[in-house]
């Protein structure tokens, strides 16, 4: 069956029509935030106590038995600063791509602009990656790390994986509303894409012969940058963050034309 192409528009145009339904983003993103947490005894406390209990499993397994150098820093600190930026884009992606075909019925009974839809998705991540945040200022006070100035990067690094984020699950969401297998796809991905990036290890170990096309992964250029700019007090390394940069850039380029190019498709699966 061919697959009908939705009415062209410029993409001044979609964003005024995205802004025209920011009121919309704002109400499902609180229904995302709600119904997540509804009917659970600690609530969002679970956004605390997951991130803790990873933690604590890594760094028994890779700072404890396999002892996985840390650049001379507590391996629970060294390791959550790589771990906290990796959560937000794996749940992000994780919950961002079945977004769509989750609510078809609502996607086929009405127009908005689907993209609001892992927009919201996203947005509620970052609500759990700003609370899980809470959990690292302890350990930066309980292992007395000082507090560096290039912390005002921060902004700049969560605004390009936010993007990344967005542009992966842009293209996730447009494929797997036609084709299911994604989701079932997605854990496994995210888990292997979890381990080919520097989360439970520095970017050091990884040979020099490999560094390059290690670099393709656009989430290492973003945890080395939060790790330098937030444990060593340097500005990031530019060319890695450039690197990723580019590489996110181009993922929501392609996302976003691909999910407009089948917006109106959605709407005729049921």
């Amino acid at each position: 069956m061919q697959i009908p192409i939705a009415k062209r528009r410029t993409f001044r145009q979609n964003l005024a029509l995205l802004l025209h339904y920011r009121e919309m983003l704002l109400l499902w993103t609180g229904r995302e935030l709600r119904s997540r947490y509804r009917q659970s005894i600690l609530g969002i406390g679970w956004a605390l106590v997951q991130p803790f209990v990873q933690m604590v499993v890594l760094t028994v397994v890779f700072g404890i038995f396999v002892k996985i150098p840390s650049e001379g820093f507590p391996y629970p600190v060294f390791m959550y600063v790589g771990l906290l930026p990796w959560t937000l884009f794996a749940s992000s992606v994780s919950s961002a791509i079945p977004s769509v075909s989750n609510n078809m019925t609502l996607v086929g009974k009405i127009y908005f602009p689907r993209e609001i839809l892992p927009l919201a998705a996203i947005l509620t991540r970052i609500m759990d990656f700003l609370i899980a945040s809470l959990l690292f200022v302890g350990l930066m006070i309980w292992y007395r790390i000082p507090v560096h100035s290039t912390l005002i990067y921060v902004p700049l690094l969560l605004l390009i994986q936010t993007f990344l984020a967005l542009g992966i699950s842009l293209l996730g969401a447009a494929g797997n509303v036609f084709v299911r297998d994604i989701s079932f796809a997605l854990p496994l991905g995210m888990q292997l894409w979890m381990y080919a990036s520097p989360v439970i290890y520095p970017l050091s170990v990884v040979p020099n012969r490999w560094r390059n096309l290690y670099l393709l992964n656009p989430m290492t250029g973003i945890i080395d940058s939060y790790r330098r700019v937030v444990l060593f007090g340097q500005p990031p390394d530019f060319q890695y963050l450039g690197i990723a940069t580019a590489l996110t850039a181009v993922l929501c380029f392609l996302g976003y034309g691909y999910f407009k190019k089948l917006e109106l498709a959605m709407s005729d699966v049921l």
